[in-house]
């Protein structure tokens, strides 16, 4: 039960963890104000209690599909959120004022919010599904420390490892990163959306479980990193190309356009 708990809880924890500390390099780049990390969390937190607490209901929405639907939602709206930072991020300097900086801020602390409150409800709805049985109480509490302060080490560890690099380098490599993420959140959509019956699966495109094992602390990281799966199906592939791809095309003309007009 150690062991399940802190990798559920890792899996989880890493996901918001590396998407916040690549929001916090942008931030840093730009010079601008952390607080919107902090109504982040907070919006995230709650939200994340309020959908777990209604879970009941939320799942007997739809034909009971409800949890599949809202959770596609959420991924759905962390990558709209991501594509329209994206664009913004990539102005050119003389465009970045007040203004920008205030749009900018919100989209990130939507993304954290969204992120906070699709991962946070997991681990609740994992724990409230356990924490009756005292027997269960101490491993439970012990691997959800282990796994949470794991999640946030390595977030923290990736956060300083972007910064070492110089700003012109930095930023393309957080943009690829997160065209990476954003492709991940879009696989993970597709993937409820086919448990709802929504999306056909298509055939199973490989399995490299034998060479990397997703319940693995690689498998969890490069799952919260680049959305790694060991047997995605032409639909997931098919989304995670598109997020990506859209992602990386919007980064790579905006940067563009930066050098053309600084140069």
């Amino acid at each position: 039960m150690l062991l399940s708990t802190l990798i559920i809880v890792l899996r989880e924890t890493l996901e918001a963890a590396l998407v916040i500390s690549l929001l916090l390099v942008f931030s840093r780049l730009h010079g601008m104000a952390t607080r919107w990390v902090w109504y982040g969390l907070g919006a995230g937190v709650i939200g994340a209690v309020v959908y777990a607490s209604q879970i009941t209901l939320v799942s007997e929405l739809f034909d009971y599909t409800g949890q599949e639907i809202t959770n596609a939602s959420m991924q759905a709206a962390i990558f709209a959120s991501l594509v329209i930072f994206t664009v913004l991020i990539c102005r050119p300097a003389q465009r970045q004022g007040p203004r920008w900086s205030a749009q900018v801020s919100a989209l990130m602390a939507a993304v954290i919010a969204l992120a906070v409150a699709r991962e946070g409800f997991e681990i609740l709805l994992y724990l409230s599904g356990l924490m009756t049985k005292p027997e269960l109480v101490t491993p439970l509490l012990l691997g959800t420390t282990l796994g949470a302060g794991i999640g946030c080490s390595i977030g923290a560890l990736f956060y300083y490892g972007l910064l070492s690099f110089a700003p012109r380098t930095s930023q393309p490599i957080a943009l690829l990163l997160l065209a990476l993420f954003g492709g991940n959140m879009l696989s993970q959509a597709a993937q409820m959306l086919i448990q709802a019956d929504l999306l056909p699966g298509g055939a199973t495109l490989w399995d490299s479980s034998r060479l990397l094992a997703e319940d693995s602390l690689a498998g969890q990281l490069f799952y919260a990193l680049i959305g790694y799966e060991a047997t995605p199906t032409l639909t997931q592939f098919s989304a995670y190309l598109g997020g990506f791809g859209t992602l990386l095309l919007i980064a790579i003309a905006g940067t563009a356009r930066q050098r053309v007009q600084a140069g």
